[in-house]
């Protein structure tokens, strides 16, 4: 027992990745890069997933520059037979993080059948599928592995003009807890990160409207948006041993807005 005074060190180990192999999709920039170079940095061998190769080199040039260790997959996740094969030549895949997505703002009454297929197809069929294919691959290698999905607080609660968005994103929510509770048994742990608006260049655009920051700033109790590294350390949080007992959750990085 350790006596009053006593103070022992910090497992710091726990949030290390040395020596496993990560992959990580829509890695090319936002989020998805931030989780990369981080995953990178813990000490993890990262496999960049995006369409934009010259995007992928330069990551993975920077990530080797700094003395990490990278390698890039320049593909379109809509093409999951290629994906799946890229992922069984793996000699194992012990981290997924499920980031790829899309988001079409959209007036409820304004929703085009075109739209809601896009968001449908690549937030959740594309997502759903991947996850599989990650998971197949850490049961086939024997790997106690961990998913992260990249969800959104728009999986928790309703946003104006994102009626798509916010149903894809309740989608993924509830299919990482039955993901985790079949995976479980192969020592898988599958959880998301649900962070609200990241300044990335797919929200960019957005911030452009007045109104539409100032009712963004009025919402997030902690005054600000979430940066990509406090998403990202979310991210390695979970895919560390350090969470090896969390399982079928969603790790909210808001700053509050969920809460109320």
């Amino acid at each position: 027992m350790k006596r009053a005074g006593e103070h022992t060190a910090a497992p710091t180990s726990l949030f290390r990745v040395d020596g496993l192999t990560a992959v990580v999709t829509g890695a090319s920039r936002g989020i998805g890069e931030g989780c990369a170079r981080l995953l990178a940095a813990l000490g993890a061998h990262v496999v960049l997933v995006a369409r934009n190769l010259r995007d992928l080199q330069i990551v993975v040039s920077e990530i080797e520059a700094c003395g990490g260790s990278a390698e890039y997959w320049a593909l379109d996740l809509k093409s999951l037979p290629e994906f799946k094969e890229r992922v069984s030549s793996l000699p194992a895949l012990d981290i997924f993080v499920n980031n790829a997505g899309i988001n079409k703002p959209q007036s409820f009454f304004a929703v085009d059948t075109e739209t809601f297929d896009e968001l449908f197809n690549l937030n959740v069929r594309v997502s759903f599928f991947c996850a599989q294919i990650a998971a197949q691959r850490m049961v086939e290698t024997r790997r106690a592995g961990s998913i992260v999905m990249i969800s959104s607080q728009a999986g928790h609660v309703g946003l104006p003009d994102r009626s798509v968005y916010c149903s894809t994103k309740f989608a993924i929510e509830g299919m990482t807890k039955a993901i985790a509770l079949e995976a479980a048994q192969f020592g898988i742990r599958v959880n998301t990160v649900a962070p609200t608006y990241v300044a990335t260049p797919m929200t960019e655009p957005m911030f452009r409207d007045p109104k539409f920051s100032e009712f963004v700033q009025a919402n997030i109790p902690m005054g600000r948006m979430a940066t990509v590294e406090e998403v990202a350390a979310a991210v390695a949080y979970l895919a560390a041993p350090a969470s090896r007992i969390v399982t079928g959750t969603s790790l909210l990085v808001d700053g509050g807005w969920t809460m109320k």
